[in-house]
Order: structure tokens, then sequence, then C-alpha cells
């Protein structure tokens, strides 16, 4: 890392930032609503121009455009990743039949749980590159690893079933009503005070988020090792995550492809940390604890076109598909409609379905079903 980043501009830069996210969080606490077509397209420009912006502001405060490849690098991974957990939220709220007007608090909050968990992430991984050197042979096998199970999926992930078996864990001992009461996590049933389905949404969101947590942040630390740009690059890539749910909807379910261009960035920075340890080895069991002189050490500049082209692939390999096998141009309608409102091939909508099923699984107790294995990658 060849530049510095002023302390005043840091601290400033995140007390800025903070505010806009509270100020984002409030709005949805005043005023629980849909958003529009319009209203979110809105939102997910000014975020994606802020965040360039940013980029820009970053150049001019520390003079290097290191800093500024690096922060636009990591966003858009970060950003991609965010787009990918999109779809298990897709799922979440349609099993737990989620009403459409109090999906945006429901989508705050595990933005809200996935910052805070990133920030603990960011936080160990700056200590472990600082303390551990051999920390990047890590990080790269693991990312490597993840890629594969990102492109080839198994039938039974084992997070799917870890996630279940945590909502399982908790309808067993605690009660759940069988409808929901608003936002609220908890309501009063027959006189006697219960939670509600919502703590279900909420748990199964928060362990997703972990999952995300421990996938992404070893990826942008393959980018940039400055703890500041980390922690920047995903609040930018999860500000606006709430408007853009909304603004594709149904389009999710068009991008068949976009988790292989995901698995090859993953890939690609996995091969990367695992080249910059060799470049930076001090292993003894490795050339004898020397420097790997013939291991490259990849530019950001190099990775930042990676990661362009990789998701610029993915994404129009996915639209072309989608128009050969005939599928119907998303309307604006259907892509303001999240999928819980979507009819299925049985003419029933998937919230219809996911409460039928509940309805006829949960015993004497009731209770909001469990979230679906997803076939994502996660």
């Amino acid at each position: 890392m060849t530049y510095e980043i002023p302390t005043w501009f840091a601290i400033t830069a995140l007390v800025v930032l903070s505010l806009i996210l509270l100020a984002d969080l409030l709005i949805i606490l005043k005023r629980p609503h849909i958003p529009s077509m319009r209203e979110a397209t809105l939102w997910v420009v000014f975020y994606v121009a802020l965040a360039l912006v940013f980029a820009v502001v970053l150049l001019l405060v520390t003079g290097s455009g290191d800093a500024m490849g690096e922060f636009v690098a990591g966003w858009l991974t970060e950003y991609s990743l965010s787009v990918d957990n999109l779809f298990v939220f897709v799922l979440l709220m349609s099993q737990f039949s989620v009403p459409r007007r109090y999906q945006q608090e429901v989508l705050m909050v595990g933005i809200i749980i996935a910052l805070i968990l990133r920030a603990i992430f960011i936080m160990l991984g700056a200590v472990l590159i600082e303390n551990l050197s051999w920390i990047f042979y890590v990080f790269g096998l693991f990312l490597v690893y993840t890629a594969w199970r990102q492109a080839f999926p198994g039938k039974h992930d084992d997070d799917a079933q870890a996630e279940t078996g945590i909502v399982r864990f908790l309808r067993r001992f605690i009660d759940i009503s069988d409808g929901y009461d608003g936002s609220k996590l908890r309501t009063v049933v027959n006189g006697k005070k219960i939670f509600t389905p919502m703590i279900l949404v909420f748990v199964a969101i928060g362990f997703t988020d972990l999952v995300f947590a421990i996938d992404s942040i070893p990826a942008i630390f393959g980018i940039t090792q400055s703890p500041f740009i980390v922690f920047t690059a995903n609040l930018f890539a999860l500000m606006g995550l709430r408007q853009l749910y909304f603004l594709l909807g149904g389009l999710l379910d068009r991008l068949k492809y976009l988790h292989y261009g995901i698995a090859f960035i993953l890939a690609f920075i996995g091969v990367k940390l695992f080249l910059h340890a060799l470049h930076e080895n001090e292993l003894p069991f490795i050339n004898g604890g020397e420097h790997v002189e013939w291991a490259p050490d990849i530019s950001t500049w190099v990775s930042l076109g990676v990661i362009v082209a990789a998701m610029t692939v993915a994404t129009v390999a996915s639209l072309i598909a989608a128009r050969r096998e005939g599928e119907p141009i998303t309307t604006p309608d259907a892509a303001n409609r999240p999928a819980a409102d979507l009819p299925d091939g049985s003419g029933r909508t998937p919230a219809a379905a996911a409460a039928a099923t509940v309805a006829e699984e949960k015993g004497p107790r009731g209770g909001a079903g469990d979230p679906p294995t997803s076939d994502r990658g996660r």
C-alpha cells in the first residue's frame, strides 16, 4: 500500500456515510411502503453515483490512483456478492410469506446485521494480516474452495441445512404465532405474549449474512489491505441494496449465470492471494523461507478489469439465454414485485404455496416455515 489515508478524512467519511445510512433507516421506520419502480431506480442510481464520487474524492485526498482503483474493485466485488445475497433474501421472503409492506424493514435489518458482522470480520482480518503473513495462503485456498462451491453447489448444501437447523431449534423452544402482527417481533394471542414469525425471518437473514461475510471479507482483502477501504467498499455495496431488491424483482430469476461470474471472480482473487503469499513468502518449508521470485503480484487495475469483464459476461449471457429460452420480458410492474408475489406454475404465488405448506406441516404450536435450501452456492 503506497498511499496514506488522512485520519481526518477517514473519520469524516465514516460519520457522513453512517448518517446517510441512519437517515435511510429512519425513512423506512416512519413510512414503511412498497417503493415504485421510479423511486427504487432513483435510489439505486444515487448510491452508485455516490460511490463513484467517493472514489474520485479518495483520489484527490490521497493523490493515488491505486487507492481509487482498490476502492472501485473492492466495491464492485462486494456489490456483486451482495446481488447474489438478494437471491437468498427472495427465497426467505417467499418462504416466510413476509407481507410486501414490511419487506423494506426486514431488508434494512438484514443490511444492519451484515454491516455489524462485516465490521467484526474486517477487524479480525486486519489483525491477522498484520501479524500472520501466511494467512494469505489460507485466504487464497478458502476463496478457491468457495468459488467451486458457488459454481457447483450440492443438492444438500451444509450452510442451508445449518440455517434450517437454527430455525427449527427456535420453533421447538419458543412460542410463535400463526401470523404476522405488522412488523412486530412480539404479539398477544389469547392474553399471552408470544413471538411472531418475524423473529424467524431476522434469525434466518442474520445467519445468511454471517455466511456471506465469511465469504466476502477474504475476497476484498485480496484486493486491498486497507481496513478503511475494505469497510467503505462494503458499506457502499450494502447501500441501496433494499431498493435494488425491489428494482430487480423477477429479473433475479433470469440471471441464471450470475453465480458463475461471481465464482470466477472469487477463484481469480483466490489465485491472486496465493501468488501474493508466494511473492511475500516467509514460511520456512516453502522455498527455504525466501520470496518466490517467479510469483507475479497482480495489479489492482488488472483485478478491476477481470471483475468488470466477469460480471458483464455473466449478465449478458444470462439475458441472452433467457431470451432464447422464450422467457417473458419482465414488465416494470413485475420487476417491482418480489418473488413472494409472482405466481408459479400452479397459479399460486410462492408466498401462498409456502403458507399452504406451513399450514399443513405445523403442529399444535404453529409457526412459520423453515427457509429453503438454496442452490446458488450458499
